[in-house]
Protein backbone atom coordinates (compact mmCIF):
# COMPACT_ATOMS: atom_id res chain seq x y z
CA UNK A 1 0.00 0.00 0.00
CA UNK A 2 0.98 3.65 -0.94
CA UNK A 3 1.46 6.83 1.22
CA UNK A 4 -1.47 8.29 -0.92
CA UNK A 5 -3.63 5.26 -0.06
CA UNK A 6 -2.78 4.80 3.22
CA UNK A 7 -3.44 8.73 3.88
CA UNK A 8 -6.66 8.44 1.98
CA UNK A 9 -7.87 5.42 3.49
CA UNK A 10 -7.63 6.89 6.93
CA UNK A 11 -9.33 9.95 6.49
CA UNK A 12 -12.07 7.96 5.15
CA UNK A 13 -12.49 5.39 8.41
CA UNK A 14 -12.17 8.71 9.95
CA UNK A 15 -15.47 10.09 8.43
CA UNK A 16 -17.50 7.22 8.19
CA UNK A 17 -16.93 6.35 11.97
CA UNK A 18 -19.45 7.02 14.39
CA UNK A 19 -17.13 10.37 15.23
CA UNK A 20 -19.33 13.68 15.00
CA UNK A 21 -17.71 17.12 14.65
CA UNK A 22 -20.15 19.13 16.77
CA UNK A 23 -20.83 17.28 19.81
CA UNK A 24 -17.95 16.89 21.88
CA UNK A 25 -19.07 17.94 25.45
CA UNK A 26 -15.61 16.76 26.98
CA UNK A 27 -12.47 18.63 27.22
CA UNK A 28 -10.68 18.89 23.95
CA UNK A 29 -7.02 18.31 24.86
CA UNK A 30 -6.14 20.75 21.60
CA UNK A 31 -4.57 19.77 18.15
CA UNK A 32 -2.19 17.17 18.32
CA UNK A 33 1.36 18.57 18.47
CA UNK A 34 5.15 17.59 18.47
CA UNK A 35 6.26 16.98 22.54
CA UNK A 36 9.72 18.46 21.81
CA UNK A 37 9.12 21.36 19.46
CA UNK A 38 5.27 22.07 20.66
CA UNK A 39 4.55 22.60 17.32
CA UNK A 40 1.16 21.68 15.77
CA UNK A 41 1.12 18.86 13.11
CA UNK A 42 -0.39 20.37 10.27
CA UNK A 43 -2.36 19.39 6.84
CA UNK A 44 -3.63 15.66 7.17
CA UNK A 45 -1.62 14.83 9.92
CA UNK A 46 -3.75 16.11 12.10
CA UNK A 47 -6.74 13.82 10.82
CA UNK A 48 -4.51 10.95 10.83
CA UNK A 49 -3.47 11.36 14.68
CA UNK A 50 -6.54 13.11 15.96
CA UNK A 51 -7.96 9.99 14.68
CA UNK A 52 -5.93 7.89 17.55
CA UNK A 53 -6.94 6.83 20.40
CA UNK A 54 -5.04 8.38 23.06
CA UNK A 55 -6.23 11.46 25.11
CA UNK A 56 -3.01 13.43 25.32
CA UNK A 57 -2.11 15.51 22.05
CA UNK A 58 1.99 14.75 22.73
CA UNK A 59 4.01 12.82 19.83
CA UNK A 60 7.56 12.20 19.26
CA UNK A 61 9.85 9.85 17.72
CA UNK A 62 11.41 7.27 18.53
CA UNK A 63 14.54 9.36 18.77
CA UNK A 64 12.97 12.11 20.37
CA UNK A 65 12.20 9.60 23.39
CA UNK A 66 15.71 8.39 23.35
CA UNK A 67 17.06 11.90 23.43
CA UNK A 68 14.83 13.18 26.59
CA UNK A 69 16.02 9.92 28.57
CA UNK A 70 13.12 7.80 28.37
CA UNK A 71 11.83 5.08 25.58
CA UNK A 72 8.65 3.68 23.62
CA UNK A 73 7.41 0.62 25.79
CA UNK A 74 7.85 -2.16 24.29
CA UNK A 75 4.88 -3.45 21.77
CA UNK A 76 3.72 -0.43 21.43
CA UNK A 77 2.76 0.41 17.35
CA UNK A 78 3.59 3.75 15.56
CA UNK A 79 1.27 5.71 13.95
CA UNK A 80 2.42 6.59 10.77
CA UNK A 81 2.34 10.68 9.43
CA UNK A 82 3.78 12.25 6.25
CA UNK A 83 5.83 15.20 4.99
CA UNK A 84 6.62 16.74 2.02
CA UNK A 85 10.49 17.03 0.95
CA UNK A 86 12.22 19.28 -1.16
CA UNK A 87 14.16 17.78 -3.72
CA UNK A 88 16.44 19.54 -6.11
CA UNK A 89 16.86 18.06 -9.37
CA UNK A 90 19.80 19.12 -12.07
CA UNK A 91 18.44 19.21 -15.34
CA UNK A 92 21.24 20.27 -18.66
CA UNK A 93 20.26 22.17 -20.89
CA UNK A 94 22.63 22.14 -24.29
CA UNK A 95 22.49 24.72 -26.99
CA UNK A 96 23.55 23.21 -29.94
CA UNK A 97 25.57 26.41 -31.01
CA UNK A 98 27.32 26.64 -27.88
CA UNK A 99 30.22 24.94 -26.39
CA UNK A 100 29.27 24.87 -22.77
CA UNK A 101 26.00 22.80 -20.93
CA UNK A 102 24.11 25.51 -18.69
CA UNK A 103 22.98 23.15 -15.73
CA UNK A 104 19.41 24.28 -14.20
CA UNK A 105 17.92 22.74 -11.23
CA UNK A 106 14.30 21.56 -11.08
CA UNK A 107 12.58 21.53 -7.03
CA UNK A 108 10.64 18.45 -7.07
CA UNK A 109 8.19 17.83 -4.07
CA UNK A 110 8.44 14.12 -2.81
CA UNK A 111 5.57 12.34 -0.45
CA UNK A 112 7.48 10.65 2.56
CA UNK A 113 6.33 9.08 5.92
CA UNK A 114 7.75 8.62 9.33
CA UNK A 115 6.72 6.93 12.16
CA UNK A 116 5.82 8.67 16.27
CA UNK A 117 3.88 7.27 19.09
CA UNK A 118 1.80 9.03 21.09
CA UNK A 119 3.27 10.17 25.16
CA UNK A 120 0.88 7.53 26.20
CA UNK A 121 3.13 4.97 24.37
CA UNK A 122 6.27 6.12 25.89
CA UNK A 123 8.15 5.99 29.38
CA UNK A 124 9.44 9.50 29.89
CA UNK A 125 11.17 10.94 33.36
CA UNK A 126 8.91 13.13 35.64
CA UNK A 127 10.78 16.02 35.15
CA UNK A 128 9.67 16.15 31.74
CA UNK A 129 6.75 15.18 32.26
CA UNK A 130 6.31 18.25 34.78
CA UNK A 131 6.51 20.58 32.35
CA UNK A 132 3.81 19.80 29.65
CA UNK A 133 0.78 21.50 30.33
CA UNK A 134 -2.05 19.96 32.14
CA UNK A 135 -5.16 18.52 30.84
CA UNK A 136 -8.29 20.31 32.14
CA UNK A 137 -10.49 17.63 34.21
CA UNK A 138 -13.49 17.60 35.38
CA UNK A 139 -14.94 16.39 39.07
CA UNK A 140 -18.38 15.19 38.98
CA UNK A 141 -20.51 12.15 40.52
CA UNK A 142 -22.88 9.90 38.24
CA UNK A 143 -26.39 10.66 38.04
CA UNK A 144 -28.17 7.56 39.90
CA UNK A 145 -30.84 8.21 37.71
CA UNK A 146 -28.54 7.56 34.16
CA UNK A 147 -26.60 5.16 35.60
CA UNK A 148 -30.06 3.17 36.41
CA UNK A 149 -31.30 3.48 33.00
CA UNK A 150 -28.43 2.34 31.48
CA UNK A 151 -27.89 -0.29 34.13
CA UNK A 152 -31.32 -2.19 33.17
CA UNK A 153 -31.10 -1.27 29.29
CA UNK A 154 -31.86 -5.75 28.51
CA UNK A 155 -29.32 -7.31 26.61
CA UNK A 156 -26.25 -4.54 27.10
CA UNK A 157 -23.60 -3.62 24.56
CA UNK A 158 -19.92 -3.62 26.06
CA UNK A 159 -19.03 0.11 27.49
CA UNK A 160 -15.94 1.15 28.09
CA UNK A 161 -13.54 3.85 28.87
CA UNK A 162 -10.44 5.66 26.74
CA UNK A 163 -9.24 7.83 24.34
CA UNK A 164 -11.26 10.55 23.17
CA UNK A 165 -14.05 10.15 21.10
CA UNK A 166 -17.27 8.39 21.97
CA UNK A 167 -18.74 6.18 19.57
CA UNK A 168 -20.61 2.98 18.87
CA UNK A 169 -18.94 -0.19 17.41
CA UNK A 170 -21.81 -2.69 15.52
CA UNK A 171 -19.03 -4.82 14.72
CA UNK A 172 -18.23 -5.25 18.16
CA UNK A 173 -20.90 -4.34 19.88
CA UNK A 174 -19.10 -1.79 22.14
CA UNK A 175 -19.43 1.68 23.64
CA UNK A 176 -16.85 3.54 23.95
CA UNK A 177 -16.25 6.50 26.16
CA UNK A 178 -13.64 9.44 26.76
CA UNK A 179 -12.86 8.80 30.43
CA UNK A 180 -15.40 10.45 33.07
CA UNK A 181 -13.23 13.04 34.16
CA UNK A 182 -12.99 15.19 30.51
CA UNK A 183 -16.74 15.58 30.28
CA UNK A 184 -17.82 19.22 31.31
CA UNK A 185 -20.90 17.66 33.50
CA UNK A 186 -22.44 14.89 34.88
CA UNK A 187 -25.32 15.63 32.76
CA UNK A 188 -23.42 15.89 29.44
CA UNK A 189 -21.56 12.89 30.06
CA UNK A 190 -25.40 11.20 31.03
CA UNK A 191 -26.55 12.35 27.61
CA UNK A 192 -23.23 11.07 25.72
CA UNK A 193 -23.78 7.83 27.25
CA UNK A 194 -27.66 7.69 26.36
CA UNK A 195 -26.87 8.59 22.60
CA UNK A 196 -24.79 6.09 22.20
CA UNK A 197 -26.74 3.22 24.28
CA UNK A 198 -29.70 4.34 21.64
CA UNK A 199 -27.36 3.61 18.78
CA UNK A 200 -26.99 0.38 20.27
CA UNK A 201 -30.37 -0.45 20.78
CA UNK A 202 -30.67 -0.53 16.82
CA UNK A 203 -28.22 -3.35 16.63
CA UNK A 204 -29.37 -6.17 14.57
CA UNK A 205 -29.91 -8.44 17.65
CA UNK A 206 -31.98 -6.34 19.62
CA UNK A 207 -34.47 -4.00 17.66
CA UNK A 208 -32.66 -4.43 13.72
CA UNK A 209 -33.16 -0.98 12.90
CA UNK A 210 -31.59 -0.32 9.36
CA UNK A 211 -29.68 3.14 9.78
CA UNK A 212 -27.71 1.37 12.45
CA UNK A 213 -27.40 -2.16 10.58
CA UNK A 214 -26.84 -0.93 6.69
CA UNK A 215 -23.39 0.76 5.83
CA UNK A 216 -23.94 4.25 4.76
CA UNK A 217 -21.42 6.77 4.75
CA UNK A 218 -20.88 9.54 6.62
CA UNK A 219 -23.31 12.32 5.49
CA UNK A 220 -25.60 10.38 3.91
CA UNK A 221 -29.68 10.36 4.82
CA UNK A 222 -29.24 7.18 6.31
CA UNK A 223 -26.63 8.00 8.44
CA UNK A 224 -27.93 11.01 9.45
CA UNK A 225 -31.50 9.61 10.25
CA UNK A 226 -29.43 7.36 12.79
CA UNK A 227 -27.84 10.38 14.17
CA UNK A 228 -31.32 12.49 14.35
CA UNK A 229 -32.80 8.70 16.05
CA UNK A 230 -29.61 8.64 18.88
CA UNK A 231 -30.29 11.88 19.73
CA UNK A 232 -33.83 12.29 20.06
CA UNK A 233 -33.54 8.82 22.03
CA UNK A 234 -31.30 10.37 24.09
CA UNK A 235 -33.76 13.39 24.82
CA UNK A 236 -36.52 11.29 25.63
CA UNK A 237 -34.13 9.59 27.95
CA UNK A 238 -32.68 12.66 29.70
CA UNK A 239 -36.15 13.73 30.13
CA UNK A 240 -36.82 10.38 31.99
CA UNK A 241 -33.87 10.89 34.10
CA UNK A 242 -35.12 14.50 34.85
CA UNK A 243 -31.65 15.96 33.48
CA UNK A 244 -33.08 17.77 30.22
CA UNK A 245 -33.21 21.10 31.08
CA UNK A 246 -29.33 20.74 32.16
CA UNK A 247 -28.63 19.11 28.46
CA UNK A 248 -31.46 20.71 25.73
CA UNK A 249 -29.26 23.84 24.09
CA UNK A 250 -26.74 21.28 22.76
CA UNK A 251 -29.66 18.51 21.62
CA UNK A 252 -31.50 21.12 20.12
CA UNK A 253 -28.18 22.37 17.86
CA UNK A 254 -27.02 18.48 17.84
CA UNK A 255 -30.70 18.10 15.66
CA UNK A 256 -30.14 21.28 14.04
CA UNK A 257 -26.83 20.22 12.42
CA UNK A 258 -28.07 17.38 11.06
CA UNK A 259 -32.06 18.87 10.01
CA UNK A 260 -29.39 20.98 8.15
CA UNK A 261 -27.51 17.70 6.44
CA UNK A 262 -31.14 16.29 5.77
CA UNK A 263 -31.85 19.56 3.87
CA UNK A 264 -35.01 20.08 6.33
CA UNK A 265 -36.26 17.05 5.28
CA UNK A 266 -39.53 17.11 7.59
CA UNK A 267 -40.52 13.56 6.87
CA UNK A 268 -36.95 11.70 7.89
CA UNK A 269 -37.38 13.70 11.50
CA UNK A 270 -40.87 12.14 11.55
CA UNK A 271 -39.13 8.50 11.05
CA UNK A 272 -36.69 9.12 13.30
CA UNK A 273 -38.76 10.51 15.97
CA UNK A 274 -40.82 6.99 15.87
CA UNK A 275 -37.02 4.94 15.58
CA UNK A 276 -35.87 7.00 18.81
CA UNK A 277 -39.57 6.50 20.61
CA UNK A 278 -38.68 2.66 19.95
CA UNK A 279 -35.13 2.76 20.90
CA UNK A 280 -36.07 4.73 24.46
CA UNK A 281 -38.54 2.42 25.23
CA UNK A 282 -36.21 -0.85 24.66
CA UNK A 283 -33.50 0.65 26.77
CA UNK A 284 -36.33 1.58 29.52
CA UNK A 285 -37.49 -2.47 28.86
CA UNK A 286 -40.91 -0.78 28.48
CA UNK A 287 -43.08 -1.85 26.07
CA UNK A 288 -45.08 0.96 23.63
CA UNK A 289 -48.34 0.11 25.62
CA UNK A 290 -46.94 1.01 28.77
Amino acid sequence: MDIYTMVTDKIINLLESNVVPWRRPWTSTGLPRNLVSKKPYRGVNVFLLSASKYVSPFWLTMRQANELGGHIRKGEESTAIVFWKIDDVKQSTEDANAEETEQKTRRRFLLRMYRVWNLEQCELPQAVLDKLPKIETHLHDPIEAVEKIVAGMPNPPEIVRGGSKAFYSPLTDRITLPPRELFISAEEEACTTLHECSHAAGASKRLNRSSITEAAPFGSPTYSLEELTAELSAAYLCAEAGISNAVIANQAAYVAGWLKALRDNRRLLILAAAQAQKAADYILNRSCAE
